[in-house]
C-alpha cells in the first residue's frame, strides 16, 4: 500500500469529510489557532497531547479513526486532535509530516513520543505506558 502522501482525486466532495474523524473526545483541528489554543490548553491542565496528523483521503488514516476514537473515550486524561493536513498544511511541515497517519505525543508542546503509520497495538501501547506514567487523580 505504501504511504498516503499522493491525492487520488481532487478535493471536490466535501460530504464525507468528517466521516468518523473526530468521535468520541477526539478534537478535529482545521486552523492554526486552534492548534495553539489546544496546546497551551493542555499545558494548563498538564495534559499530555496525541495528536493525529491524518488526511481524509487517506485509507489507513480512515481505518484507525474509529479505534483512535475508542481510545480517547478509554484514556480521558490524554487530549487528543486529530489534524487534518490539507487543512493546516503549514503545521504538517513545520512536523515534518512524510507520511499519514503520523501521532505525535505532546507534553507541554514538546514532542516525546512519535508513531508513523496506522499501527493499532503499538498505538495501544504507547497510550498505556504514557497512561501509565500518569500521576493518577480521578475527579468524579
Amino acid at each position: 500500500m505504501g504511504n498516503c502522501l499522493n491525492k487520488p482525486q481532487p478535493k471536490d466532495n466535501d460530504s464525507d469529510h468528517h466521516v468518523d474523524f473526530s468521535s468520541g473526545n477526539v478534537k478535529l483541528i482545521t486552523t492554526q489557532e486552534a492548534w495553539d489554543e489546544k496546546l497551551e490548553q493542555a499545558k494548563r491542565e498538564g495534559k499530555i497531547v496525541i495528536a493525529n496528523f491524518s488526511a481524509t483521503w487517506c485509507g489507513p488514516c480512515k481505518m484507525i479513526a474509529p479505534y483512535y476514537s475508542e481510545l480517547s473515550e478509554k484514556y480521558t486524561s490524554l487530549m487528543f486532535l486529530l489534524v487534518d493536513v490539507d487543512e493546516l498544511a503549514d503545521c504538517s511541515t513545520s512536523w515534518d509530516i512524510k507520511a499519514t497517519p503520523t501521532f505525535f505525543f505532546l507534553k507541554d508542546g514538546t514532542e516525546v513520543d512519535k508513531l508513523v503509520g496506522a499501527n493499532k497495538p503499538e498505538l495501544q501501547n504507547k497510550l498505556a505506558s504514557i497512561d501509565d506514567s500518569l500521576p493518577k487523580h480521578h475527579h468524579q
